[in-house]
């Protein structure tokens, strides 16, 4: 490591998890990624072309002291979940693809049974 180069212990870097201010720990390596945590949530998982990670060393801002860093089972990695509630339009969509045949089925069915019965009375 050159003498410039910023050192920071794990627990600070763990800090800087906030929207305004997030902090990544890359391979020892500690990068600034807080404008692009909208887009990439986890840098590992996402998978990355080689000009993507050359483009990382922009966001570099130092390293992370080895001896600091908890051994890899008490690290929590965080978890995000998407749920969709009952009464968002997915939900009524699926009603409305059951229903709508039904109610095709339903009157093609009438129209023919009042087509027979007319035939018959006449």
């Amino acid at each position: 490591m050159d003498s410039g180069e910023q050192v920071f212990v794990f627990e600070e870097v763990a800090k800087r998890k906030e929207r305004d201010d997030c902090w990544l720990l890359i391979s020892g390596k500690v990068y600034d990624v807080t404008q692009f945590l909208e887009d990439h949530p986890d840098f590992e998982d996402v998978g990355h072309s080689d000009d993507a990670r050359n483009m990382m060393k922009k966001y570099y801002i130092g390293e992370v002291d080895s001896t600091t860093v908890p051994p890899s089972n008490k690290i929590k990695p965080q978890t995000y979940s998407v749920t969709q509630k009952d009464d968002e339009p997915g939900f009524l969509f699926k009603i409305l693809q059951i229903l709508v045949p039904i109610l095709i089925l339903g009157l093609a069915f009438g129209f023919q049974f009042l087509g027979k019965k007319e035939k018959t009375e006449a």
